[in-house]
């Protein structure tokens, strides 16, 4: 199953887009996998915030899917989405970073 995103206009500079994207490189939600970033949440409004930066910055989200849930606590299941996006240049500075200060995996991968 796959969830659209609407076409989101861009409400933000590149420059503040690129260094919440930093963030979530640090912060290992988001990750660089081929010409691809994946970047995945619990938050679907992160998402959107994501898709805006994307946007910003010239990309594309490709898609958005949920892809496992989660337990938190005992009692309760929260969704954890994974959004694939483009930014359609191959020497894009985040790409630099993510080499930098990345990982290979995000913080809700089970490998790790």
């Amino acid at each position: 199953m796959s969830i659209q995103l609407e076409s989101i206009k861009s409400k933000m500079l590149p420059p503040q887009a690129e260094k919440k994207m930093r963030c979530w490189i640090r912060s290992r939600h988001l990750i660089c996998l081929g010409n691809f970033f994946i970047f995945e949440t619990l938050e679907y409004t992160t998402i959107e915030r994501f898709s805006q930066c994307v946007a910003s910055l010239g990309g594309t989200v490709i898609s958005v899917e949920p892809i496992n849930k989660i337990w938190m606590g005992d009692h309760r299941q929260v969704i954890l989405y994974q959004a694939k996006a483009s930014l359609h240049t191959p020497h894009h500075t985040l790409k630099q970073y993510w080499i930098k200060s990345g990982s290979a995996y995000t913080k809700f991968d089970e490998r790790v």
